[in-house]
């Protein structure tokens, strides 16, 4: 069948730059399941497929793609033969009814000889659909599963994308495939640089998509070279300016999504700005302007940035002198808002949040301030940090939120008030809860670092946790409007990674109990429970996250320990484990003992009675699990989990042997319930860690 390059190409109004690489991956992603499922390519040209997209359009590029999918024989199979006819070779009501429905005569039906026996079977040859006839739904398919959060409208129809649909190219190979797409038909024509080119350019082959929108359209459409493009001619700015810049990933995604013929170019600032704090500066050139901006060696801003044109000017003094004439505005509004600021301290500030609403049922800012005031103290108290300093820091660490630069400038929250505390001559320590009480703020990102920002940090994010899940906002699905799967992970991590040694249950109780003397809201155990198993279930995200085996991860949860830093030692050391030698084996064994204490329950004791071991083997498994309790109970109880197992790993060979040569469920009722005794001993010692049955899949 023959095989031609496709072509799909969507062409839009401006699509939001944020979301273009996304939307770009995800499109690209949807149409080759499609074309795969379709049986149109295979797993090999969906390799070398190529990704197109800039402001006005999303593409995709296959190299070889079959006309059409390949004929098939589609088999139903009928009653067998012994049942289809009688003794004297007359067809059966079944055989006539299956003969009846596949459409034939009796005699039309072929036969299908198995290991099982004979059968009657009617094959029905049915013919592939063209590729015509399929890249419709194809299409339709991709973009209705396209993440696109709000999709509008336009015009008379009733079409729906993320920006109005303005042409579309489907071409196999020099043949422009006829079909509708949100009600805009195919064609071979897209469209130039609204600037640089003549507008519309005809495609006369799909192999000729790039080079065409390159040489005739003034376009980079590729996403990838166009970010290169970027990226190479911001380093050789700054470096002819000896000068640096920071890696800004979404920054970088965001211009790209902005031009389709990337020019950059290096505008400058006043100086005198500097004095006022340079994240103010930086946001505005960043998030305001989408510019880069540029540092020295020592890491402080200089009076440069670079913007990245959508032209290529013949006098490009003209465009510079318009972005700089735009960013000096959006400065000076720093600039004032910077010096209004200083006028008030972040304590004046404070009573400002009484008319700011944290949540309906939970109070204002304010109220949220004060209770977490009162459980950083607690939380203090547990890590060895300084309660006085934490109580100040989290009674000052939203006062912020109140003042005009953090009104302008949102992401600035945090950064601006540790630059007000310390001119109000608080305590170094107080400006760093006030900023890292944020952090971490992205998957990733850095945490709190002193034992006064962490406690801060936690008391912040339980309190929202807490409040919030108790208020009966608890996350669904892929809802999570107050972000509290963020903040769960964001307490375990802190927990972990700055090895504190927190209860997360003591926590939730602390929190709960902080809301009953503050706010009057009772949160039963009941609900804290919940709220616990919430945020564990997150650490099955975050050791996932670490390549850690799932089974690995389920096996350690199955013992439900409360503390995060504990979870994490037994995680490392059940992951060393289940590499080992006898993890497979003992991992088996374990499950046998589940299943077998399961289905039996314990009558009498569970102390094993040692004159009732008869068989030598009972005799060796109980004298080896007596030799290494005490030694297992003593590493377990001190957190040496690695080698608690290493000592268990020892019991493999007498735990087969037994299994081998013991019958577990003996006649002897006394000496049934002892060997049920004898097992549970061994699996509480493994329980002391974890489940180690779940580590067989």
């Amino acid at each position: 069948m023959k095989q031609e390059s496709l072509l799909i190409e969507l062409g839009t109004e401006e699509l939001p730059p944020k979301a273009l690489k996304k939307l770009s991956e995800s499109f690209s992603h949807e149409l080759l399941s499609g074309l795969i499922e379709a049986e149109l390519i295979s797993d090999v040209e969906a390799a070398l497929a190529k990704p197109y997209a800039t402001p006005r359009r999303l593409a995709l590029w296959v190299p070889s793609t079959l006309a059409g999918q390949p004929d098939q024989q589609v088999e139903r199979r009928g009653p067998a033969v012994q049942a289809a006819f009688d003794k004297d070779g007359n067809a059966t009501p079944a055989a006539l009814g299956f003969a009846k429905s596949c459409g034939v005569d009796i005699d039309q039906l072929d036969r299908l000889k198995t290991n099982k026996g004979e059968w009657l079977c009617f094959i029905i040859k049915q013919n592939g659909q063209t590729i015509a006839e399929l890249i419709p739904t194809i299409i339709d398919q991709a973009i209705k599963r396209l993440p696109i959060p709000k999709r509008m409208r336009w015009g008379n129809g009733s079409a729906e994308f993320v920006r109005p649909v303005k042409w579309l190219i489907v071409m196999h190979g020099a043949t422009t495939l006829p079909t509708e797409v949100l009600n805009v038909p195919s064609g071979n024509i897209t469209r130039g640089h609204r600037f640089h080119s003549q507008g519309e350019l005809i495609i006369e082959h799909a192999d000729n998509y790039e080079s065409s929108l390159k040489e005739d359209g003034q376009i980079v459409p590729c996403f990838a070279s166009r970010q290169s493009m970027i990226t190479e001619q911001v380093a050789k700015i700054a470096i002819e300016n000896n000068a640096t810049t920071e890696d800004d990933s979404a920054l970088l995604d965001e211009v790209t999504g902005l031009v389709e013929h990337p020019t950059a170019l290096l505008g400058r600032f006043d100086a005198d700005f500097l004095k006022v704090p340079q994240e103010c500066l930086i946001s505005s050139m960043r998030d305001h302007q989408k510019y880069f901006h540029l540092l020295d060696d020592n890491g402080a801003l200089m009076p440069y940035f670079i913007t990245v044109s959508n032209i290529q000017s013949s006098n490009p003094e003209r465009v510079i002198n318009g972005n700089e004439r735009v960013l000096r505005a959006r400065l000076s509004d720093a600039q004032f808002f910077w010096q209004t600021d200083l006028k008030q301290t972040l304590e004046s500030r404070r009573a400002n949040l009484k008319n700011v609403l944290f949540h309906q049922k939970l109070g204002s800012v304010f109220d949220k301030s004060v209770r977490i005031e009162k459980l950083s103290g607690l939380i203090a108290e547990r890590i060895g940090a300084d309660s006085t300093i934490c109580s100040r820091g989290a009674a000052l660490a939203k006062a912020d939120l109140v003042s005009d630069m953090v009104g302008e400038f949102d992401e600035l929250q945090g950064v601006m008030g540790h630059y007000y505390a310390d001119l109000d001559g608080e305590p170094a320590l107080v400006g760093e809860c006030i900023e890292q009480h944020y952090w971490p703020k992205f998957a990733g990102d850095r945490l709190p670092q002193s034992k006064e920002a962490q406690a801060v940090a936690l008391a912040d994010k339980l309190d929202s946790l807490v409040g919030i899940y108790a208020a009966g906002e608890v996350p669904t699905g892929d809802k999570d409007p107050y972000a509290l799967r963020r903040a769960s992970l964001s307490i375990l991590r802190t927990i972990i990674e700055q090895e504190l040694p927190l209860d997360l249950s003591e926590l939730i109780t602390l929190s709960a109990q902080v809301y009953g003397d503050e706010q009057d809201l009772e949160i039963d155990a009941e609900v804290q429970n919940q709220i616990l198993e919430f945020v564990r279930g997150r650490l099955m995200a975050y050791y996932q996250q670490q390549n850690i085996d799932t089974n690995t991860i389920y096996a350690v949860m199955a013992c439900k320990p409360n503390k995060p830093l504990d979870f994490e030692q037994r995680i490392k050391a059940v992951d060393q484990f289940a590499a080992a030698a006898e993890a497979t084996d003992l991992a088996s064994a374990n499950k046998r003992i589940s299943n077998i204490l399961k289905k039996n329950t314990f009558e009498g004791s569970r102390t094993v009675d040692e004159s009732l071991l008869i068989e030598p083997e009972e005799k060796i498994l109980y004298q080896s699990i007596n030799t290494i309790a005490a030694d297992c109970n003593a590493l377990f109880d001190a957190g040496d989990y690695t080698q608690g197992l290493q000592k268990l790993a020892s019991l493999r060979t007498p735990v087969d042997d037994f299994f081998e040569h013991v019958m577990v469920m003996s006649d002897d009722p006394a000496q049934q319930q002892n060997r049920l005794a004898l097992l549970s001993s061994m699996q509480q010692l493994f329980l002391r860690v974890a489940d180690i049955s779940l580590l067989q899949a």
